[in-house]
């Protein structure tokens, strides 16, 4: 049991004793009925125990038990209604305690009546039971508390938000960071690769698939980069790559030598932007993985439009086997972590007839 429900039990306890000890020292006329009055006076006080989590239950059961024992002949006041109120008005139900207080106020002298027949001793006893000042400083306690409790959360959200933000503006940092290093390599290796064509031509040698495909993955890297530190700067004029763009990765994945396929099904469609860039990544980085480090002849690219899902799948028929398993490199975790953040699934892992498969599904909510 933790700190704090062990200190409102402690607190009720406290209360259904004072009450009882007060029911108990106050002479009354006996009746049959005094069992009931003792056992609403516990009730009363140990119902406080979930003024935390049944604020309005805790307001309702302490008020209904003083109007019991009052009725019965027990002249106490209402001590455990007035931290209900507290609690409920420190929860938020302010108007909710308000109208609970007015019809306890009201009902007080009629309960009070039924045991004491004289009209002038009920309202004087009632308001002796429970004070208007009682119960204004019982509210204004909840409320002070709770718009303390809710600057401080307030308090909590701006500093996590400033946290983000500083986040957010170190990342893009790092991002230039990162674009100027990468762009002054992948302009070197670009500009050998041009001057290699260029020289081969001029002497009418052929000039070799590879170095075609190096000059090319060069122009496109440059390219996203640019496009990528655009998006990330919120200026960016050029649409990332998408769905739109995937024939052209399986095209440059052929001038590499490799036969690779690409089926689509369904009837293409609109999707959100976010899983039209994911599907992108996802191919471009599975047959990346396939031309580096699969060994593989093969792999077919195949995308379905289904009507709340977008799946793809990227099989090849490489060296990886099932019992050969390795850890994930930084792509396929990258490629993960872009799957599950839009809600999807990815499963990425050698097949059984050998070779390797990647199969993601991104859920598409076609109301937004």
């Amino acid at each position: 049991m933790s700190r704090e429900r062990i200190a409102d039990w402690a607190i009720a306890a406290g209360v259904a004793a004072a009450l009882l000890a007060t029911g108990l020292s106050k002479q009354h006329i006996a009746s049959d009925l005094d069992p009931i009055g003792y056992a609403l006076l516990i009730v009363s006080g140990l119902a406080l125990a979930a003024r935390r989590t049944a604020a309005r239950a805790v307001l309702a059961v302490t008020g209904l038990c003083a109007l019991g024992y009052q009725a019965v002949g027990f002249d106490v006041p209402a001590v455990a209604f007035l931290f209900a109120v507290y609690a409920a008005v420190r929860a938020g139900h302010r108007w909710l305690t308000l109208a609970a207080s007015v019809a306890l106020l009201a009902a007080l002298p009629l309960a009070i009546l039924v045991s004491l027949h004289d009209t002038a001793a009920a309202f004087a006893q009632a308001r002796d039971a429970l004070e208007i000042a009682w119960l204004i400083a019982a509210g204004a306690a909840g409320e002070a508390l709770r718009q303390a409790e809710r600057r401080a959360d307030e308090a909590e959200r701006t500093r996590e938000a400033t946290a983000r933000r500083r986040a957010d503006e170190e990342r893009l940092h790092i991002a230039r960071e990162l674009h100027d290093s990468l762009t002054h390599q992948i302009s070197v290796i670009k500009v050998q690769s041009e001057a290699a064509v260029h020289v081969a031509r001029k002497r009418g040698e052929e000039v070799p698939e590879a170095l075609l495909a190096i000059r090319q993955a060069g122009r496109e890297a440059a390219r996203e980069l640019r496009a990528t530190l655009e998006a990330l700067r919120d200026d960016s004029t050029t649409p990332p790559p998408g769905l739109a763009d995937i024939p052209e990765l399986v095209a440059r994945a052929r001038t590499t030598g490799l036969a690779a396929s690409l089926t689509i099904e369904g009837r293409r469609q609109d999707v959100p932007a976010a899983v039209d860039r994911t599907g992108y990544r996802i191919v471009q980085e599975s047959l990346t993985n396939v031309t580096r480090h699969a060994a593989a002849a093969t792999a077919s690219v195949r995308i379905d439009y289904r009507p709340d899902a977008l799946v793809i799948r990227v099989d090849d028929d490489g060296t990886a086997t099932m019992n050969a398993a390795s850890a994930p490199g930084v792509g396929l975790l990258g490629m993960r972590e872009r799957v599950t953040a839009l809600g999807g699934h990815l499963h990425a892992a050698p097949r059984s007839e050998g070779g390797f498969s990647v199969h993601a599904e991104l859920p598409v909510d076609r109301t937004a």
